[in-house]
Protein backbone atom coordinates (compact mmCIF):
# COMPACT_ATOMS: atom_id res chain seq x y z
CA UNK A 1 0.00 0.00 0.00
CA UNK A 2 1.23 3.68 -1.11
CA UNK A 3 2.07 6.20 1.62
CA UNK A 4 -0.37 8.48 0.49
CA UNK A 5 -3.23 5.83 0.62
CA UNK A 6 -2.07 4.82 4.48
CA UNK A 7 -2.03 8.61 4.89
CA UNK A 8 -5.67 8.99 3.90
CA UNK A 9 -6.47 6.11 5.88
CA UNK A 10 -4.86 7.44 8.95
CA UNK A 11 -6.79 10.79 8.29
CA UNK A 12 -9.99 9.00 8.39
CA UNK A 13 -9.47 6.58 10.98
CA UNK A 14 -9.05 3.66 9.44
CA UNK A 15 -6.79 0.62 9.41
CA UNK A 16 -6.32 -0.85 6.40
CA UNK A 17 -7.64 -4.11 7.93
CA UNK A 18 -10.63 -2.13 8.75
CA UNK A 19 -11.21 -1.89 5.00
CA UNK A 20 -10.36 -5.33 4.07
CA UNK A 21 -13.33 -6.37 6.67
CA UNK A 22 -15.79 -4.02 5.20
CA UNK A 23 -15.06 -5.30 1.77
CA UNK A 24 -15.49 -8.49 2.65
CA UNK A 25 -18.55 -8.00 4.22
CA UNK A 26 -19.69 -6.34 1.37
CA UNK A 27 -19.06 -9.01 -0.84
CA UNK A 28 -20.37 -11.81 1.77
CA UNK A 29 -24.20 -9.53 1.88
CA UNK A 30 -23.83 -9.50 -2.16
CA UNK A 31 -23.44 -13.13 -2.24
CA UNK A 32 -26.23 -13.94 0.49
CA UNK A 33 -28.79 -11.23 -1.79
CA UNK A 34 -27.51 -13.53 -4.89
CA UNK A 35 -28.24 -16.86 -3.03
CA UNK A 36 -31.67 -15.88 -1.49
CA UNK A 37 -32.95 -14.45 -5.22
CA UNK A 38 -31.93 -18.03 -6.78
CA UNK A 39 -33.69 -19.73 -3.81
CA UNK A 40 -36.54 -17.44 -4.47
CA UNK A 41 -36.43 -17.67 -8.06
CA UNK A 42 -36.50 -21.92 -7.45
CA UNK A 43 -39.20 -22.28 -5.14
CA UNK A 44 -41.29 -19.74 -7.38
CA UNK A 45 -40.97 -21.91 -10.38
CA UNK A 46 -41.63 -25.16 -7.91
CA UNK A 47 -44.58 -23.48 -7.11
CA UNK A 48 -45.72 -22.74 -10.81
CA UNK A 49 -44.98 -26.16 -12.02
CA UNK A 50 -47.45 -27.22 -9.14
CA UNK A 51 -50.33 -24.97 -9.83
CA UNK A 52 -50.04 -25.71 -13.64
CA UNK A 53 -49.19 -29.17 -13.75
CA UNK A 54 -52.32 -30.35 -10.98
CA UNK A 55 -55.77 -28.83 -12.35
CA UNK A 56 -54.30 -29.53 -15.86
CA UNK A 57 -53.64 -33.75 -15.26
CA UNK A 58 -56.70 -34.85 -13.56
CA UNK A 59 -58.34 -32.72 -16.11
CA UNK A 60 -56.11 -35.00 -18.71
CA UNK A 61 -57.20 -37.80 -16.42
CA UNK A 62 -60.47 -37.43 -16.46
CA UNK A 63 -60.42 -37.13 -20.40
CA UNK A 64 -58.41 -40.47 -20.48
CA UNK A 65 -60.95 -42.06 -18.23
CA UNK A 66 -64.08 -40.98 -20.69
CA UNK A 67 -61.95 -41.70 -23.89
CA UNK A 68 -62.16 -45.53 -22.54
CA UNK A 69 -65.84 -46.14 -22.94
CA UNK A 70 -67.23 -45.44 -25.99
CA UNK A 71 -70.24 -42.77 -26.80
CA UNK A 72 -73.60 -43.32 -26.57
CA UNK A 73 -74.90 -43.68 -29.64
CA UNK A 74 -77.22 -40.34 -30.16
CA UNK A 75 -73.10 -38.58 -29.55
CA UNK A 76 -71.67 -40.53 -31.34
CA UNK A 77 -73.67 -40.31 -34.15
CA UNK A 78 -73.32 -36.59 -34.11
CA UNK A 79 -70.21 -36.76 -33.65
CA UNK A 80 -68.50 -39.26 -36.07
CA UNK A 81 -71.75 -39.63 -38.52
CA UNK A 82 -73.89 -38.13 -40.88
CA UNK A 83 -75.75 -35.84 -38.62
CA UNK A 84 -72.17 -33.70 -37.36
CA UNK A 85 -72.64 -29.84 -38.47
CA UNK A 86 -70.45 -28.06 -40.59
CA UNK A 87 -68.93 -26.49 -37.20
CA UNK A 88 -68.39 -29.31 -34.94
CA UNK A 89 -64.97 -29.74 -34.05
CA UNK A 90 -63.28 -33.54 -34.34
CA UNK A 91 -63.42 -35.41 -30.97
CA UNK A 92 -59.33 -34.90 -30.37
CA UNK A 93 -59.46 -31.18 -31.20
CA UNK A 94 -63.07 -31.21 -28.64
CA UNK A 95 -60.63 -33.11 -25.80
CA UNK A 96 -58.21 -30.15 -26.04
CA UNK A 97 -60.70 -27.42 -24.77
CA UNK A 98 -60.99 -28.27 -21.24
CA UNK A 99 -56.86 -29.08 -21.09
CA UNK A 100 -56.21 -25.65 -22.61
CA UNK A 101 -58.80 -23.72 -20.49
CA UNK A 102 -57.10 -25.85 -17.52
CA UNK A 103 -53.25 -24.58 -18.32
CA UNK A 104 -54.54 -21.20 -18.45
CA UNK A 105 -56.36 -21.18 -15.59
CA UNK A 106 -53.54 -22.83 -13.49
CA UNK A 107 -51.12 -20.11 -14.58
CA UNK A 108 -53.88 -17.49 -13.98
CA UNK A 109 -54.39 -18.75 -10.37
CA UNK A 110 -50.47 -19.07 -9.49
CA UNK A 111 -50.08 -15.15 -10.40
CA UNK A 112 -52.60 -14.54 -8.13
CA UNK A 113 -51.65 -16.78 -5.60
CA UNK A 114 -47.85 -15.05 -5.93
CA UNK A 115 -49.44 -11.82 -5.17
CA UNK A 116 -51.60 -12.99 -1.93
CA UNK A 117 -54.70 -12.80 -3.39
CA UNK A 118 -55.90 -15.95 -2.19
CA UNK A 119 -54.81 -15.26 1.49
CA UNK A 120 -56.75 -12.02 1.50
CA UNK A 121 -59.76 -13.11 -0.14
CA UNK A 122 -60.87 -16.73 0.20
CA UNK A 123 -63.98 -16.41 -2.40
CA UNK A 124 -61.52 -16.56 -5.27
CA UNK A 125 -60.14 -19.53 -4.23
CA UNK A 126 -63.62 -21.44 -3.62
CA UNK A 127 -64.18 -20.13 -7.11
CA UNK A 128 -60.96 -21.42 -8.73
CA UNK A 129 -61.18 -24.87 -6.70
CA UNK A 130 -65.28 -25.55 -7.82
CA UNK A 131 -64.20 -24.66 -11.46
CA UNK A 132 -61.29 -27.48 -11.36
CA UNK A 133 -64.00 -29.68 -10.29
CA UNK A 134 -66.72 -28.58 -13.06
CA UNK A 135 -63.90 -29.27 -15.92
CA UNK A 136 -63.51 -32.62 -14.04
CA UNK A 137 -66.45 -33.64 -14.19
CA UNK A 138 -68.01 -32.35 -17.95
CA UNK A 139 -66.08 -35.57 -19.88
CA UNK A 140 -67.23 -38.23 -17.77
CA UNK A 141 -71.09 -36.83 -17.82
CA UNK A 142 -71.46 -36.47 -21.39
CA UNK A 143 -69.09 -39.05 -22.77
CA UNK A 144 -69.48 -41.60 -20.16
CA UNK A 145 -72.55 -41.49 -18.87
CA UNK A 146 -74.46 -40.00 -21.73
CA UNK A 147 -75.52 -37.34 -19.30
CA UNK A 148 -75.95 -34.22 -21.98
CA UNK A 149 -78.32 -32.26 -19.77
CA UNK A 150 -76.00 -32.36 -16.35
CA UNK A 151 -73.04 -31.44 -18.81
CA UNK A 152 -75.16 -28.42 -20.30
CA UNK A 153 -75.37 -27.29 -16.53
CA UNK A 154 -71.76 -28.08 -15.01
CA UNK A 155 -70.89 -26.18 -18.63
CA UNK A 156 -72.85 -23.22 -16.88
CA UNK A 157 -71.92 -23.53 -13.49
CA UNK A 158 -68.29 -23.37 -15.42
CA UNK A 159 -69.05 -20.37 -16.99
CA UNK A 160 -70.40 -18.65 -13.91
CA UNK A 161 -67.30 -19.56 -11.65
CA UNK A 162 -64.77 -18.82 -14.29
CA UNK A 163 -66.25 -14.91 -14.89
CA UNK A 164 -66.41 -15.03 -10.60
CA UNK A 165 -62.62 -15.70 -10.61
CA UNK A 166 -61.85 -13.00 -13.42
CA UNK A 167 -63.54 -10.54 -11.64
CA UNK A 168 -62.04 -11.49 -8.26
CA UNK A 169 -58.86 -11.98 -9.48
CA UNK A 170 -58.30 -8.40 -11.56
CA UNK A 171 -58.62 -6.57 -8.10
CA UNK A 172 -55.44 -8.89 -7.51
CA UNK A 173 -53.30 -8.68 -10.94
CA UNK A 174 -55.15 -7.90 -14.37
CA UNK A 175 -52.92 -9.99 -16.09
CA UNK A 176 -54.19 -13.10 -14.50
CA UNK A 177 -57.91 -12.06 -15.28
CA UNK A 178 -56.69 -11.45 -18.86
CA UNK A 179 -55.66 -14.97 -18.60
CA UNK A 180 -59.30 -16.40 -18.00
CA UNK A 181 -60.92 -14.41 -20.81
CA UNK A 182 -59.71 -17.34 -23.25
CA UNK A 183 -61.19 -20.14 -21.04
CA UNK A 184 -64.39 -18.29 -20.86
CA UNK A 185 -64.34 -18.37 -25.26
CA UNK A 186 -63.90 -21.67 -24.56
CA UNK A 187 -66.20 -23.08 -22.53
CA UNK A 188 -69.19 -20.85 -24.09
CA UNK A 189 -67.79 -22.89 -27.35
CA UNK A 190 -68.58 -25.99 -25.08
CA UNK A 191 -71.76 -24.96 -23.98
CA UNK A 192 -72.82 -24.65 -27.74
CA UNK A 193 -71.32 -28.16 -28.14
CA UNK A 194 -73.27 -29.59 -25.74
CA UNK A 195 -76.36 -28.01 -26.35
CA UNK A 196 -75.81 -29.60 -29.83
CA UNK A 197 -75.78 -32.96 -28.87
CA UNK A 198 -78.66 -32.65 -26.65
CA UNK A 199 -81.00 -31.44 -29.56
CA UNK A 200 -79.73 -32.42 -32.42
Amino acid sequence: MSSSTTADLKQRNITPDQTTTTTNDRNGTISHKRDKKMKMAKGGLRSLIIAVSFPLSITLLSIYISSSFTFSNHNKEVITGSKKPFWFPPSWALHLLLPSSSFLMGLSAWMVWAAGGFHRDLTALLLYLLQILYTVLWNPLVFRFGATSFGLLVCFGNFVTLFGCMRLFKKVNPVAANLIKPCLALIAFLFIVNLKLIFI
